[in-house]
């Protein structure tokens, strides 16, 4: 089950978790490897100080107190929110394989409609008249077939394909807080979501949507799904950026072939032409995929286990610091070329992260940030 929310103080577990999940630069992934080496929030909180350091951060790195935290638990507690953690029976099955995996889920609405298998339906905000029916006819025929509808309520398509599935199971993802409306427009099929279907969050209680958290928010859109259609689509687009998130998580992509002169299709051509299947009817992808096809997930050996020396790490900074730069690098790449155990290069990407110093990219990339080239 979700972990109930009653009050934050008999919430101790939770709120831990909590807090190591908002502490200043701890993203998903460097969660989740926090957790692995440090085995509780606690004490991955007790050590984020010293690893900042070791990554090169000079002033001191900024922890969420415990009072913030309470005070966001008891907003979701009022807004009738529960928290799914990552250790939950509860949290989404195909989201747990993706490597940056939210370490915890704000839901509103019918939570058992996340274990359904799931079927992502995107596309453009400026969607056509009859780019928006063919998303409403293909998100209601899928949901009659069993499928719950993932999108993320945006205007257009999104908005489309929820409202064709109201009746069978949708799930809306949000960009910002889960109490935030985003976009205005979208209110009444907001709170008919939250009655309904289900409403889903990764950002802080009342974080206003902006743009850095809607690609955030796809990559949860195609990891809750088994597939992804995409229904019109720009060739730069948060469409296509969902797509590249479900080809890398191993999802099948579909996509509606349009009129070559319509800037609308020209993102569901390209992903045609380089490998998404075409499809004209529900009956093409019922024939291409079955309800309940298992996928299957590559067992991940824990990255952070033996802690070299600290002689050894210290070296082990001084090479990765000469390797990176600001062109994004592949993790195995940087593997190859600094010649070190992944072990203590982990350790050292997870101290310079938690310093600030490097951004996680698609793809397993990481590369040095900006402000930090220089030094």
């Amino acid at each position: 089950m979700a972990q109930p929310l009653t009050h934050p103080q008999k919430n101790e577990d939770l709120t831990s978790w909590l807090q190591l999940a908002r502490c200043e630069n701890v993203g998903p992934i460097t969660f989740h490897q926090l957790l692995d080496r440090y085995k509780t929030p606690e004490d991955a909180l007790k050590a984020l100080p010293q690893l900042a350091a070791q990554g090169g951060l000079k002033r001191s790195l900024r922890l969420v107190s415990r009072a913030e935290i309470e005070k966001e638990l008891t907003s979701f507690v009022k807004f009738g929110v529960q928290l799914i953690t990552f250790n939950s029976p509860s949290y989404p099955p195909l989201l747990r394989h993706i490597d940056s995996a939210p370490p915890l889920l704000a839901v509103k609405g019918k939570i058992e409609l996340l274990q359904k298998p799931l079927f992502a339906v995107v596309g453009a905000r400026n969607a056509s008249a009859m780019g928006k029916k063919i998303a409403r006819s293909f998100a209601e025929e899928l949901g009659e077939e069993g499928w719950g509808i993932v999108s993320g309520l945006a205007r257009g398509i999104d908005g489309a394909a929820h409202q064709g599935s109201l009746k069978t199971g949708t799930i809306a993802v949000l960009a910002g807080g889960i109490d935030q409306i985003y976009p205005p427009e979208n209110e009444a099929l907001y709170h008919q979501i939250a009655e309904e279907g289900v409403l889903v969050a990764e950002s802080p209680f009342g974080i206003q949507p902006q743009s850095t958290l809607f690609p955030r928010r796809n990559r949860i859109i195609s990891g809750l799904s088994r597939a992804l259609l995409i229904v019109e689509a720009a060739l730069k687009s948060g469409s296509l950026i969902t797509a590249r998130n479900a080809l890398e998580q191993g999802r099948d992509v579909f996509a509606i072939p349009g009129h070559p002169l319509d800037p609308r299709a020209r993102g569901c051509n390209h992903l045609i032409k380089n490998g998404a299947r075409l499809i004209e009817t529900v009956e093409d992808i019922l024939g291409e995929i079955s309800l309940n096809a298992p996928l299957e997930f590559k067992e991940e050996t824990a990255q952070i286990k033996s802690p070299s020396s600290p002689h050894s790490l210290q070296k082990s900074r001084q090479i990765v610091n000469e390797n990176l730069s600001v062109v994004p690098i592949s993790i195995d790449e940087l593997v190859r070329e600094c010649q070190l155990s992944p072990s203590d290069l982990w350790i050292v990407l997870l101290e310079m992260e938690i310093a600030g110093r490097i951004e996680r990219l698609p793809g397993g990339k990481v590369a040095l940030k900006e402000e930090w080239k220089s030094i």
